[in-house]
């Protein structure tokens, strides 16, 4: 971005980018976060800082590192979580797993979880992207 293109005032649109920038889609929150990095704002800024240090996505996350210190900021890109991105999620997936039928497929499990839990489906989508369904049943298959 060439730095002519920031924009020091607040967004026509803003209350629907902070909006988005806390939607449960991780692509939402990441379209949010490039738009807002265009306006040179403290509101701006300080959503795109909320979404640096809060989101479950790194991409997301490093996507507002890099729109916050072209704007100036002087900000540190978080570290990349280790662990579980959402508290106790091994547990919520065993509860879905054992609410479908004995025998069910991959599939119904992955349908199920994205029904239920578009949260935890949509977060480790992001964080895992090509790899989601080959991490995704690795896991429901491992699940008792």
């Amino acid at each position: 971005m060439r730095i002519d293109e920031v924009k020091n005032e607040l967004p026509s649109n803003y209350e629907e980018l902070k909006a988005a920038a806390n939607r449960t889609s991780w692509r939402e929150r990441l379209n949010a976060v490039e738009e807002l990095g265009r306006w040179n704002n403290p509101k701006t800024i300080d959503v795109l800082k909320h979404r640096m240090n809060n989101d479950t996505v790194y991409s997301v996350q490093a996507a507002a590192y890099h729109k916050l210190k072209q704007l100036g900021e002087d900000v540190v890109l978080p570290p990349r979580k280790t662990g579980d991105l959402v508290k106790g999620v091994t547990k919520i997936l065993v509860r879905i797993k054992k609410s479908l039928p004995a025998g069910h497929s991959f599939e119904e499990f992955k349908e199920k979880l994205k029904k239920m839990r578009l949260d935890i489906y949509d977060a480790y989508e992001g964080e895992r992207g090509a790899d989601f369904d080959n991490w995704l049943e690795n896991v429901w298959a491992s699940l008792k």
